[in-house]
């Protein structure tokens, strides 16, 4: 990479989520999407075309690209430590959507390879560097509500078959409502509370078969691998513990719900899933009367899907570090495979990998700032 220019960026998957990425890629100044990628060369045109990219072709293509610095792994959860492998070996940095990958002997192995190379790796979700999660991270610091002790979340609705024209991924293994949204919700925790030092969880898979409502392929069946609702505990490094809801199976839609309790007040926060939202705090008052809430002031510029690459690649030219690194990213992981572990075997899991302490994002940083 050279200073004076934008850092040129690869897309490896042209799927659902690719438009987001690609929708906020191409507005940030810092940053230069030269190609995408895709099995299908086809929907990389399409998608590339659609953003304004200048070229398009296979993965292998993307890896091959002189002016690509860092790689945007986009694929499916069972091939991502592969296709961020080989970007490592190909000399580039990586942001992986999230998980990292589907077991800790490949995620492990990715980063060792990266750290080797002098190589950074990022893994979704970058919605912890929303001003969302910001504003409530600052609250806490400033003993807005005492002293944080417990949380609670939950995600629960009919399911990504009601929607998703290719849902099939999202109920094999490494998928499932824990590993495709227990992300979002877990890494926001692990940034309030820190580390997860024990975990437990239960449970069950309502239906072994489901079937694609939507989209040309609308009435195909397919098998359900994992559980489609699971319950977990947590109990965190420095104390705190929380609880959460992960489910496909609830007719009954509650998502975004995540409220951190204090000594001295409880904090709501925006759904972890987005960047933005309203932050409010209540306090303690009499059983019959409803809650008064403060809406805290909030701080950071609001962006999208792709923050996390930006921020990236500003700390590679900064020598800086970046604030969703593969380590958390690992973490989260570690911690999703013990919840599965205590839901096969019925006992609490510890969680044996930490993280240090998530860096704040700089209250003036501006993502359409140029800085580079």
């Amino acid at each position: 990479m050279t200073a004076q220019h934008p850092v040129g960026v690869g897309v490896i998957g042209a799927g659902n989520i690719s438009d987001q990425y690609l929708t906020n890629l191409t507005r940030f100044p810092d940053l230069r999407v030269v190609v995408v990628g895709d099995l299908d060369t086809a929907r990389a045109e399409t998608q590339a075309r659609a953003h304004g990219v200048p070229e398009w072709g296979t993965a292998q293509d993307v890896l091959a690209h002189p002016d690509v610095d860092l790689v945007v792994n986009l694929t499916v959860p069972a091939v991502h430590a592969e296709v961020s492998s080989a970007a490592v070996a190909a000399g580039k940095h990586v942001w992986s959507e999230k998980p990292l990958a589907v077991d800790r002997e490949s995620a492990r192995a990715l980063l060792d390879r990266a750290a080797a190379a002098g190589l950074r790796v990022g893994v979704a979700p970058d919605t912890v560097l929303g001003p969302g999660l910001q504003t409530a991270r600052r609250a806490i610091a400033r003993g807005d509500i005492g002293t944080p002790l417990s949380a609670q979340t939950v995600m629960q609705y009919a399911g990504p078959d009601l929607w998703h024209p290719n849902p099939e991924f999202l109920f094999a293994a490494g998928a499932g409502p824990l590993y495709d949204m227990g992300p979002y919700y877990l890494t926001a925790l692990v940034a309030l509370f820190g580390p997860v030092a024990r975990v437990a969880g239960v449970g069950s898979t309502a239906r072994a078969v489901r079937t694609v409502r939507s989209g040309d392929r609308a009435g195909t069946e397919f098998a359900v691998a994992v559980p489609t609702h699971v319950s977990a505990l947590a109990q965190f490094d420095g104390g705190g513990v929380s609880q959460s809801v992960f489910s496909f199976d609830s007719p009954l839609t509650r998502t975004g719900f995540v409220e951190i309790t204090g000594t001295e007040g409880t904090l709501v926060l925006p759904d972890p899933n987005t960047f933005g939202g309203e932050v409010r705090i209540t306090r303690v008052q009499a059983r019959d009367r409803d809650p008064e809430w403060e809406v805290v002031a909030p701080v950071g510029v609001e962006a999208g899907r792709g923050l996390g690459v930006l921020d990236l690649a500003r700390a590679v030219r900064a020598g800086q570090p970046h604030i969703a690194t593969g380590e958390l990213g690992y973490h989260v992981l570690d911690t999703l495979m013990s919840i599965d572990a205590s839901v096969a075997s019925g006992e609490s899991v510890p969680v044996t990998s930490t993280v240090g302490e998530i860096p704040l994002v700089p209250e003036d940083r501006d993502p359409y700032a140029a800085t580079l």
